[in-house]
């Protein structure tokens, strides 16, 4: 799908739900379901814009990423511009996330606002090779403007996911009105419960995908498939063994691995292909099988 098609059904889908969102809580507590559901489409239009114009920069605050300097970390500013200029983008702003465990992220509206994100664990673990098979991994990313979805699909499912938490608790212990039909309480505790699933489904849609198709495109671009492969294998072992201490699990699908690891249940559900079909995928291409 075109990327502003799928920006543009993000948007819709968000103020579908706040929509729903405002039905419920002027019913049940107000009495005026109107007034309630034009507050609501009021904030789904601000926080639309909010997620479009800063959804980057909340990403960025969230995992305490700082803006670095050439002179700060050269190779990786020598990795970053070498794969930029093979995929013919403009140079990303470079930024290190406080963190010994190692993963990658980019992030920002379009090409020209983008930013790559590494940890600082990433040089610790991943020789050079393999950092440049990540880095163009990322970059795929800024390519198809899979950072802006991506960026709003994590800022959008925060909000959603605090809000749903909030509207549920208020809907069973707060006092509401009285002349409520029962049905309408059924109503709201259902949905309030599935907004977080779907949620969850909507980023696995969206990241699962754009995962395989950046893997793709990134080995590609470098000749290189097996550089990303191997990458990816040391980075789930990393992050399985340590997980981050720091950020939302609601942002995970921004990573090129999970880094909040959980149970079999927790990955199932996971915004990531598994990693054993990704790297099987990327040695077949290695071999010149696309099985993409």
């Amino acid at each position: 799908m075109n990327p502003s098609l799928r920006t543009g059904a993000l948007f819709l889908v968000l103020t579908a739900i706040l929509v729903g969102f405002g039905w419920v809580i002027g019913s049940v507590f107000f009495g005026d379901w109107v007034l309630m559901v034009a507050l609501f489409l009021f904030v789904a239009v601000a926080m639309n814009a909010i997620a479009y114009f800063f959804a980057d920069k909340i990403v960025l605050m969230t995992y305490r990423a700082r803006i670095v300097t050439e002179a700060e970390a050269p190779m990786l500013y020598r990795i970053v511009r070498r794969v930029a200029a093979m995929s013919n983008l403009p140079m990303p702003r470079v930024a290190i996330v406080p963190s010994p465990t190692p993963n990658a992220f980019a992030t920002g509206r379009n090409p020209k606002n983008a930013v790559v994100a590494v940890t600082e664990g990433m040089s610790r673990v991943l020789e050079e090779r393999e950092l440049t098979g990540v880095i163009a991994h990322e970059l795929s990313h800024i390519k198809d403007r899979d950072i802006l979805v991506m960026s709003i699909a994590a800022t959008i499912a925060g909000a959603l996911t605090l809000l749903a938490r909030v509207a549920l608790w208020s809907t069973l212990f707060g006092r509401g009105r009285r002349n409520v039909p029962p049905w309408v309480y059924l109503v709201a505790i259902l949905g309030l419960i599935l907004v977080p699933i779907g949620v969850i489904a909507l980023q696995m849609a969206i990241s699962r995908s754009r995962e395989y198709k950046a893997d793709h495109v990134g080995a590609k671009t470098l000749g290189a498939p097996d550089a990303l492969a191997d990458a990816l294998e040391q980075l789930e072992y990393r992050n399985r063994q340590n997980p981050m201490a720091f950020g939302s699990p609601t942002s995970a699908n921004l990573w090129i691995v999970n880094p909040f690891q959980g149970g079999a249940f927790v990955r199932m559900f996971s915004s990531h292909p598994p990693i054993e079909e990704r790297v099987k995928k990327l040695r077949q291409l290695a071999k010149g099988v696309d099985t993409y």
